[in-house]
């Protein structure tokens, strides 16, 4: 599968935002990009669920589809890691996965594709207004590759994960996990310097 590079989905938005300086290991966005807000389902339970849900909680957003052979897997085990190497902190961190998908991904085949990343994983569907809305919401481009068995299309999508504090406010872009060099130890520091932030 192809992977957008993120620096050409936010040209603007990013602008001025960086890591260096900050303590940040992954880059900065904070004031940038819009606050945790969707209209999705939950994969395991069918409920309706927006950004509200998720207060209270570090949160990390994902597009990505359960089909994709290897920046997903990639980077959600990957993300499965640095929450392993924060310990109890990763009890206060939700990793949401946005299907791009919704015409082959099932809520079950989402679910199962999930749950085997970790608990705090959570899979999220939709229709295709749905997952377009969000989408368009975070700047994030997705594509449908064409083949000639329409069973096996890829789609090609950004693979940067979004990380918001626990008001649900965009804090930090993350690029590193779909990689050969992932900073495992990076993100882990970033998500508990989240979860340990004072209101």
């Amino acid at each position: 599968m192809k992977s957008l590079g993120f620096v050409l989905l936010l040209p603007i938005a990013l602008t001025g935002c960086s890591s260096g300086g900050s303590g940040w290991h992954g880059t900065n966005i904070t004031g940038s990009v819009p606050s945790l807000a969707f209209d999705m389902k939950r994969a395991d339970t069918g409920a309706n669920v927006d950004g509200e849900d998720f207060r209270g909680d570090v949160t990390a957003l994902y597009f990505g589809y359960t089909y994709c052979p290897d920046i997903c897997p990639m980077t959600l085990s990957n993300m499965g890691r640095a929450l392993q190497r924060m310990g109890d902190a990763a009890k206060n961190v939700r990793v949401l996965f946005v299907t791009v998908d919704p015409r082959r991904d099932t809520p079950a085949e989402v679910e199962k594709y999930v749950k085997a990343f970790g608990p705090q994983f959570v899979g999220l569907t939709g229709s295709e207004d749905q997952l377009a809305r969000v989408a368009k919401r975070y700047r994030v481009a997705y594509s449908v590759s064409p083949d000639p068995d329409p069973a096996k299309y890829e789609v090609t999508h950004s693979s940067a994960l979004f990380i918001f504090d626990r008001h649900g406010e965009a804090r930090l872009l993350e690029n590193s996990l779909s990689t050969d060099k992932p900073d495992i130890a990076g993100v882990a520091d970033d998500l508990t310097r989240l979860v340990r932030e004072k209101d």
